[in-house]
């Protein structure tokens, strides 16, 4: 089995990638589509139709997209482990890039309880907060991959 995990490395690593661009996009969307929705009377049509957006972003890409991109994370720091040594994970480009993750998958339930909060018709941000949030993932992606490419050789 490890043979086969360590053989595939690259598979995974790109599926991985892959993952992690849409569970970015996502991340990078749902704010601005929440600025946009401030804008919008609760009840109307514009309201329904931003909620249904939000929603679809959540449940059918986003969320999907994380967890994938857990499980080939996971698969990759094993596979490393057994090439590198566990102690690899000691290596501040590691630790840096493993806070980013929890940092991102922070946001990422904050912007599901938003989602929740626009659909009950309780957000109390205003348009300027979540034009300022939609900065947050890039932000942490500039930081992570940066460790990654600058620090590990």
């Amino acid at each position: 089995m490890n043979d086969f995990l360590v053989g595939a490395y690259n598979t995974w690593r790109g599926l991985h990638i892959l993952a992690v661009i849409a569970w970015m996009a996502g991340l990078l969307y749902l704010p601005r589509l929440f600025a946009y929705h401030t804008r919008a009377e609760a009840g109307s049509q514009m309201d329904e139709t931003f909620q249904a957006m939000e929603r679809g972003l959540m449940k059918i890409i986003m969320t999907p997209a994380m967890i994938v991109a857990f499980v080939f994370g996971l698969i990759l720091i094993y596979v490393n482990g057994l090439t590198l040594g566990w102690d690899y994970l000691l290596a501040p480009a590691m630790i840096l890039k493993l806070l980013g993750v929890v940092v991102l998958s922070g946001f990422h339930g904050f912007l599901a309880k938003s989602r929740r909060r626009f659909a009950e018709h309780q957000n109390t941000r205003p348009e300027k907060v979540w034009r300022m949030l939609n900065e947050v993932p890039f932000a942490a992606a500039i930081v992570m991959v940066l460790a990654v490419t600058i620090w590990v050789r």
